[in-house]
């Protein structure tokens, strides 16, 4: 037995579960015992080049550049092993060649990518990506909704969703406590049988790492409850949409960038123009940020979902929430990008924001005035007058706008941006055979590990 298996067998662990996202936000696996980790970390494990386009439904969305031919490897890393209890350790996997090249398709590569280049910047980056979801029973019945059995809706982030899964919410965060994922809140969200997880901010990949872990913690930890939990953006049409909102901060020579300044709020210019690169590029990346055929229910004003290209101090309206440095923000100052939700590839929407971060930097943007109000409310022509546009244009429209940028390529690679466009486009087509409702019980379980 290598030197990794020993080590893994040492702790416990009977097999190894690796895990990469693919080009629809789906977690796709592969499985082997502990005895053959090496090969899984070393030449890797086959997999056909169709993993980057399997579509919401697993129809396969061929391209040219990905078909029936040729064969990649997935290689576990090792070193984010974590232990998910029953003797079945996890580690987050990359793409390579049958040479040992990384692929470009990879999105975790990706990720790794901008993470470096912001290094090379002279940046230090934290993320955080909240985690909402909504709680199920085995026959498919929303938790928490007015019926005899589980009593009246709500309360909206009350006591009484929490402790009706008590037992379930207790063995979870034995569950995540074991996997080595810091826990920073856990509360009842506003829809009834709806549940956020709030983990501690760390670099990039570690950030995302941790937000797949979690949510697959988090649906084993159910299942032992008799519960499934949903991950679609809108789980129940309707209803309560979940998000997926990532938070951004940075600083550069131990200073932050998004405080301590003497631009609005204490944004130091570059902290300035790295947010006004993220609302500049907004409305091309929203096919990558909130790119599924559930999304655009979710993406409408009042939802706090940031269904308007703007930016503004706590407001929960704009795409672009920024959280100032006060004593009640303990990690300071923070840029929280709320149009993102749980169908997107967390990998490349943490790639992209960084992206296009970097871009603002370098090219210098000006950050137009905030937005202090909500836009929803605004008429048209007051949003017109403010330069404010609505980012819910249709899935098609919004796929077509991902497939003109220029700058989404760059960051993220052509293939990736190629995949997303040939499995999204295959969801336009969903949304034009089926009712929002028929729609929403399709796919409620999809984005579930």
């Amino acid at each position: 037995m290598s030197r990794h298996a020993e080590s893994l067998a040492a702790r416990g662990f009977q097999s190894l579960v690796s895990t990469v996202v693919d080009s629809v936000g789906i977690v796709r696996a592969k499985q082997v015992p502990v005895a053959r980790a090496d090969v899984h970390a070393g030449a890797g494990l086959g997999v056909s080049p169709v993993w980057a386009v399997f579509c919401v439904d697993d129809s396969i969305a061929f391209t040219p550049g990905f078909g029936v031919i040729g064969d990649w490897r997935m290689r576990a890393d090792l070193d984010a092993v974590a232990d998910l209890g029953d003797g079945l350790a996890w580690a987050p996997a990359e793409l390579f060649d049958q040479h040992g090249e990384p692929l470009p398709i990879c999105s975790r590569g990706a990720l790794r990518r901008q993470q470096s280049a912001a290094e090379q910047a002279g940046l230090e980056l934290l993320c955080a990506i909240e985690i909402e979801c909504t709680m199920f029973d085995e026959t498919g019945t929303r938790l928490g909704g007015a019926d005899p059995v589980n009593g009246p809706a709500g309360p909206a982030y009350g006591l009484r969703p929490l402790l009706a899964h008590q037992s379930f919410l207790a063995d979870l965060t034995t569950d995540l406590e074991r996997a080595g994922l810091q826990v920073e809140a856990l509360h009842a969200e506003y829809g009834p049988g709806q549940l956020e997880l709030s983990l501690a901010p760390a670099r990039p990949l570690r950030a995302v790492d941790d937000n797949v872990l979690a949510r697959l913690v988090m649906a084993r930890a159910a299942r032992r409850h008799g519960v499934q939990l949903s991950f679609s953006p809108m789980p129940v049409a309707g209803g309560a949409g979940c998000g997926a909102h990532l938070h951004l901060s940075a600083t550069a020579d131990g200073q932050p960038l998004l405080s301590g300044g003497d631009g609005p709020h204490g944004l130091t210019p570059r902290g300035a123009s790295m947010i006004a690169g993220v609302l500049n590029g907004l409305e091309s990346a929203m096919g990558v940020f909130a790119g599924s055929a559930m999304s655009e229910l979710r993406l409408v004003p009042h939802m706090w979902s940031g269904a308007f290209a703007c930016w503004g101090v706590e407001n929960r309206e704009a795409a672009l929430r920024l959280l100032t440095a006060t004593p009640g923000n303990v990690y300071g100052a923070n840029l929280e990008v709320k149009v993102i939700d749980p169908s997107a590839n967390p990998y490349v929407a943490a790639a992209a924001v960084i992206g296009l971060a970097l871009w603002g930097l370098e090219q210098q943007l000006a950050l137009p005035a905030e937005t202090p109000s909500d836009p929803g409310a605004m008429s048209e022509d007051e949003r017109a007058t403010l330069g404010i546009r609505g980012l819910s244009v249709g899935l098609a429209a919004t796929l077509d706008r991902l497939a003109s940028s220029e700058q989404l390529p760059s960051i993220l690679g052509r293939d990736i941006v190629a995949a997303i466009l040939a499995t999204r486009r295959h969801e336009v087509d969903l949304l034009a055979a089926s009712t929002p409702a028929e729609l929403a019980e399709r796919l409620r379980f999809t984005w579930t590990s």
